[in-house]
């Protein structure tokens, strides 16, 4: 009986995860889920929204680039 318990847990061992790769590779599974909730995390560019976030690093630039020259003004 000891031998076919453990010819069962090895089957059981090895199909599990060959199981969930084959499942997860699945073209409709990754298009549904995967490739939908990227869209929605990281939506596609829009002008405006690049605008916004060039106007944001250009103040970020000037006030980093005074608080220099006030660092070197008071040195």
């Amino acid at each position: 009986m000891g031998v076919k318990i453990e010819m069962f847990r090895m089957m059981l061992y090895l199909s599990f995860p060959v199981t969930m790769f084959w499942i997860s590779n699945q073209a409709e599974y990754f298009e549904e889920y995967i490739v939908k909730r990227k869209r929605e995390i990281f939506p596609p560019d829009e002008e405006s929204r690049r605008k916004e976030l060039e106007n944001f690093k250009e103040r970020m630039r000037i006030q980093r680039e005074q608080r220099i020259l006030k660092k070197m003004s008071e040195n």
